[in-house]
C-alpha cells in the first residue's frame, strides 16, 4: 500500500509525502523548515520519522527549505548533481547529500524510487515514480513538455500527480510579461491544463485509483478548468479529480 498527501502546491512551495510500508520521504521541501513541519504536524507526522527527502530541482518553491530542514532533523537527502549544484551555488551542501543518477532505479528500505529526466529550464531536473512492489504513483510536475521517455514511466501507474500550471487563455491574457508568458509556455517552462489531459489520454489508466492536479497558477488557472481537462480526458466527472492548493495541499490518499 502507498499512501501520499501534499503539504501545499503552487508557485509559492512544494512539498509531498510518499509512504509505503513504514518508509516515509519527503518530495521537495520548497517551504521555511518551521513551515514544513507545522504543515507536517496537521498530518500528524513527526519530521524525525521522514527516511529521506527528494529534490526534484533547484527552484526556491521546491528547494527553499531543503538544507535548513535536512540539518535540524538529521535527514538525507536525494538530488542529482546538477541540482545539488545550482542549489548550493557551487559551495559545500550543508546536509547529508547522496547524488543520484536521473535515469536509475534506486530504493530506500521497502520503498522504490524511479527518478526521470524532464524537459524544465532548470540545471539536471527529475520527477519521481515510486512503487511497493504492487502499486505505482508517478508525479509530474515543472515540466514545459510530455517527451516519450515520460509517457513510458507514467505508463501503468495506481496514482498520478500531474501539473496543471495554469490555462493557455488565462496565461495569454494576463499581466505578465511578454517574456515571462513565453517562457511559463515554452517547451522548459510548466504544463498547461490542456497538455496534462493530452498525456492521460497516451498512458493506460485502468488501473487509476486518484488523479491529482498540481502546481496551478493562482493567477493563470482555475481548480475547476484544471479538473475539467483531465476528467474529459479520462471520460469521468470533474468531481473525480483531486486538485491540490497552495494552502493546504491535500489529505492522505491510498493506492491499494
Amino acid at each position: 500500500m502507498i499512501r501520499f498527501a501534499s503539504l501545499g502546491s503552487g508557485s509559492q512551495g512544494n512539498a509531498l509525502i510518499v509512504e509505503a510500508g513504514g518508509t516515509r520521504v519527503l518530495l521537495d521541501c520548497g517551504f521555511s523548515s518551521r513551515e514544513v513541519t507545522a504543515r507536517l504536524a496537521r498530518l500528524g507526522i513527526d519530521p524525525g520519522g521522514l527516511a529521506a527527502i527528494l529534490v526534484t530541482h533547484e527552484h526556491a518553491d521546491h528547494v527553499g527549505g531543503v538544507f535548513a530542514f535536512a540539518r535540524r532533523n538529521q535527514v538525507a537527502v536525494y538530488l542529482t548533481h546538477g541540482t545539488q549544484k545550482a542549489a548550493t551555488r557551487g559551495r559545500a551542501a550543508p546536509a547529508d547529500c547522496h547524488l543520484i543518477d536521473g535515469h536509475a532505479v534506486f530504493a530506500i528500505d521497502g520503498l522504490e524510487i524511479r527518478p526521470y529526466p524532464v524537459p524544465h529550464d532548470a540545471r539536471e531536473p527529475v520527477q519521481y515514480a515510486f512503487s511497493d512492489g504492487n502499486h505505482r504513483l508517478g508525479v509530474l510536475t515543472d515540466s514545459g513538455s510530455i517527451t516519450s521517455h515520460i509517457v513510458d514511466v507514467l505508463r501503468a501507474c495506481d496514482g498520478l500527480v500531474l501539473e496543471c500550471n495554469h490555462d493557455r487563455e488565462l496565461l495569454a491574457a494576463s499581466r505578465y510579461p511578454a517574456q515571462l508568458k513565453q517562457r511559463i509556455g515554452g517547451r522548459f517552462g510548466h504544463l498547461e491544463n490542456g497538455q496534462a489531459a493530452a498525456l492521460l489520454q497516451q498512458v493506460d489508466t485502468r488501473r487509476l485509483q486518484h488523479v491529482v492536479a498540481a502546481h496551478l497558477s493562482q493567477e493563470n488557472n482555475r481548480p475547476h478548468l484544471a479538473a475539467r481537462a483531465l476528467a474529459s480526458a479520462l471520460g469521468c466527472g470533474d468531481e473525480w479529480i483531486g486538485v491540490a492548493d497552495q494552502d493546504g495541499g491535500f489529505g492522505w490518499r491510498q493506492l491499494g
